[in-house]
Formats: structure tokens, C-alpha cells, sequence
């Protein structure tokens, strides 16, 4: 199980980031990228725990990879590139953007911004329009289908329109709570109920183990 989108309370997720860590390897995940919530106000002191944290699993674990990332959220869509760049300067792993989810007041054009500036992952991206999908593919940003509640009522939207469009998608949580990480059997579930077939579910999973390849070579 290999998940690239979770939360500990560096911002609003309930746990220590060492507590999620030992949660997520109880149930059998291999590698978990915390990506807690960012702006301008925060991003550095984020980072810069959430890295201490993921060295101390990593020298600690052999069965668990922690990747130290960040999520960046509700900001301006004039505003991402910069904090895009800034999160990749001060050594974040993955740089993951909170999508135009249907249940809050994203600020349209946040999609097109995040695919443009390069983010990883656009987690949760609702009714992401087709262009924008068309973006996503062409500069390898992968479109987000979500275990958390109200973001995945867009969950068989975004998976159809990755089809069409050629968008690579990944399966993350977005955990909050210990209730919130899923086993792989979980994770099966909801990828067959956003309607895709177990080919199409093999490969978003190894969608998620190219990403952290790719981590694993920086």
C-alpha cells in the first residue's frame, strides 16, 4: 500500500507524524508521504518538521518509506507558482496541490494553476475540465481519486475523464484520522467504484510506485 496524501497535526490531521507512520505500517503500507496543509505562512516550519520526522522512520523502519511533502491549499491561483518553487527549494518530496473539490470554495482556475506550475498531484480536483485534464497529461500531473469523504463524490468523474484525456491517475486517502488509512483491499474497493477494471486499477497503483521511485533516485 503506497500512499502520497495524509495529514498529521502540523495542520488538521489528529496524529504524530510518527504516530501515522506506525499506523500506516500495522496495516501493511510500504511508503506514506505526509503532505500536510501549506501557505506562505507555514511552509517552512512544515517541511522542516515533517522532514525530521520521515528521517527518524527511515533510519527507525525497513518495511516503511516516509517521504516528507506538503499540500498546498486554498491559495491563490496567481500565487502557486511561487509557492510550488519555494516548497522544491526548502527539499519537499512531493509537492501536492488541494484541488477544486466540490465541497469548498476553491478558487476557480486553482486546477489549471497547479497543473501549469508542475505540482505532482492534484488531489481531489472535482470537476476538473477537460483542458485541464488534456494539461495534466501532457506535463505528467497525476489526477487524485480520494478515500475521503465529500471529495470523493467526484471520485468516477475524474477517473472518466482521465480515460478520455490520457491523465495518469494515483489512489491516496488524504488521511486525517486513524479511521481515515485504508488496507490495499480498501483501496481496490473504491479504485473498482470509481469505475475502473483491474487493469485499470493495477496501473494506478503502479502509478504511485513510479512516483516513489523517482523520490527514492533524488
Amino acid at each position: 500500500m503506497i500512499d502520497l496524501h495524509t495529514h498529521t497535526f502540523f495542520s488538521d490531521g489528529d496524529l504524530l507524524p510518527s504516530e501515522l507512520i506506525q499506523r500506516a505500517r500495522k496495516i501493511g503500507y510500504e511508503a506514506i508521504a505526509i503532505t500536510d496543509h501549506v501557505d506562505n505562512s507555514n511552509i517552512e516550519e512544515v517541511i522542516k518538521g515533517v522532514k525530521k520526522a520521515c528521517a527518524d522512520a527511515n533510519k527507525a523502519y525497513t518495511d516503511i518509506k516516509c517521504f516528507a511533502g506538503v499540500e498546498i491549499t486554498h491559495i491563490a491561483p496567481v500565487l502557486v507558482k511561487s509557492l510550488v518553487l519555494k516548497a522544491r527549494k526548502l527539499g519537499a518530496d512531493i509537492v501536492v496541490f488541494h484541488g477544486e473539490t466540490v465541497v469548498e470554495p476553491v478558487e476557480p482556475g486553482s486546477n489549471r494553476a497547479a497543473i501549469e506550475a508542475g505540482v505532482d498531484i492534484l488531489a481531489h480536483p472535482g470537476k476538473i475540465s477537460e483542458n485541464d485534464a488534456l494539461l495534466a497529461a501532457q506535463k505528467n500531473v497525476f489526477l487524485e481519486i480520494t478515500a475521503r469523504y465529500g471529495h470523493n463524490k467526484t471520485n468516477n468523474y475524474v477517473a472518466s475523464i482521465a480515460k478520455k484525456t490520457g491523465a495518469r491517475l494515483v489512489f491516496n486517502t488524504d488521511t486525517h484520522t486513524p479511521e481515515n488509512l485504508v488496507t490495499d483491499f480498501g483501496r481496490k474497493k473504491i479504485l473498482k467504484n470509481a469505475g475502473l477494471n483491474n487493469k485499470e486499477i493495477l496501473t494506478v497503483i503502479e502509478n504511485s510506485k513510479s512516483i516513489v521511485r523517482n523520490m527514492l533516485k533524488k
